[in-house]
């Protein structure tokens, strides 16, 4: 039995439950006993052109009809055993002839209503990794450090929600890459690789739409993961950008990336992850750290800016600022930010150590790492504490 066909269809076949009238709940454990029936009824190796056969014997041409076709009438059946879903039952279409199942229309309904507005950040990536993903329970939860029955009501409570949700006019694309990016930023842990999930659904999601912004977000995605193998020492250690061997960053990646930012550019309609993946491509197009290209990349900040007007954005345009003007320019761009920002004082510590006032440099640093959100970036900051106080008592 091939897994990988049985997870990659699972989104496709969901989403044509859905939209044929079944709740979200119902269509996930109809979908769920399908693939149940297809693991017992399918050959674990069937030769090519062979025909599969439903429970009826009728002729099955693809997988995906077949799923759609089983995962149907256990939803009928799941119907019709229950009471209190009558009404529903009297609403149910007559059962469609086997057949092929459409695929894009229907897998990109799924990414709009596991992103809808009406759900958390938090609640909905578990969704979109549960529904689209084909991910486990168990799975999301290692993924996220958090107890699988903690996983499992989260889940729950956001199938509850979007259960009544009707998506009957357009969605919106710009929600589900917020989604698609809070996955992407969640890495690795467990056994799940977020991060190459959040590529493999961002590439699933890019061959269902047209949208410069998707592509955006994809080569934003490919970039940063060009790098992933040069971010930490063997000791796990967070390496810096400036200090990586960017000989282990993957140029497939990159070139792959670079190609995919210039065709969203090309069409002149200018987003957000367009403008961040143009700022990583500086960053890998760069031979030596030295070599960056600080002043464009200030410029694509300004652009970044007049897109989102986040201070966030503007925190890292003053690190890019000190870099291209010195940093005492950066400071004075640091200076009209909110110093309570996630990452202010160890951009405000970096700063006044290429300053060179290595005391403030210290403190901050060692004030950043109480703030770290993790434990691999405060020991970071620490060490940067450490070192520049041991600079100052030579």
């Amino acid at each position: 039995m091939d897994e990988a066909l049985l997870r990659s269809l699972i989104p496709g076949v969901l989403a044509v439950l859905v939209r044929r009238g079944a709740d979200f709940a119902a269509a996930e454990d109809a979908v769920q006993e399908a693939l149940v029936e297809a693991v017992r009824v399918w050959p674990a190796d069937p030769p090519p052109g062979s025909r599969l056969r439903s429970s009826r014997g009728d002729p099955i041409r693809d997988a995906k009809g077949w799923l759609t076709t089983v995962a149907w009438r256990k939803f009928l059946d799941q119907a019709r055993a229950d009471a209190a879903r009558r009404r529903r039952e009297e609403r149910v279409e007559e059962e469609p002839a086997p057949g092929p199942a459409s695929a894009a229309d229907d897998t990109l309904q799924l990414y709009f209503l596991c992103a809808h507005p009406s759900l958390t950040p938090a609640s909905a990536v578990a969704l979109t990794l549960r529904a689209v993903g084909g991910l486990t329970t168990r799975q999301i939860a290692e993924a996220y450090l958090v107890p699988e029955a903690t996983m499992a009501q989260r889940i729950s409570r956001a199938k509850r929600t979007v259960s009544e949700v009707r998506l009957d006019r357009p969605g919106d694309v710009a929600t589900v890459l917020r989604v698609l990016y809070l996955v992407f930023n969640e890495g690795y842990s467990g056994d799940v690789d977020l991060a190459a999930e959040a590529i493999r659904l961002t590439r699933q999601l890019a061959a269902a739409v047209d949208h410069p912004e998707v592509s955006g977000l994809l080569a934003l995605m490919l970039l940063h993961h060009a790098r992933r193998a040069a971010r930490t020492a063997p000791d796990g250690s967070l390496v810096p950008l400036a200090e990586q061997d960017r000989g282990r960053w993957d140029t497939a990646l990159i070139a792959e990336g670079i190609g995919i930012l210039q065709a969203a550019l090309a069409r002149d309609r200018l987003g957000e992850f367009q403008a961040q993946a143009a700022i990583a491509a500086l960053h890998a197009d760069a031979p030596t750290a030295e070599e960056t290209d600080w002043v464009q990349i200030v410029e694509w900040y300004d652009e970044l800016a007049r897109l989102t007007d986040s201070p966030v954005v503007r925190l890292n345009r003053a690190v890019a600022v000190g870099e291209a003007d010195g940093p005492r320019a950066g400071l004075a761009e640091l200076a009209a930010l909110d110093a309570a920002l996630p990452r202010h004082a160890a951009v405000a510590a970096y700063l006044h150590e290429r300053d060179g006032d290595l005391a403030t440099a210290a403190r901050l640093y060692a004030e950043a790492a109480h703030r770290a959100p993790n434990l691999a970036e405060r020991d970071h900051l620490t060490r940067q504490a450490a070192r520049l106080n041991a600079r100052r008592r030579r």
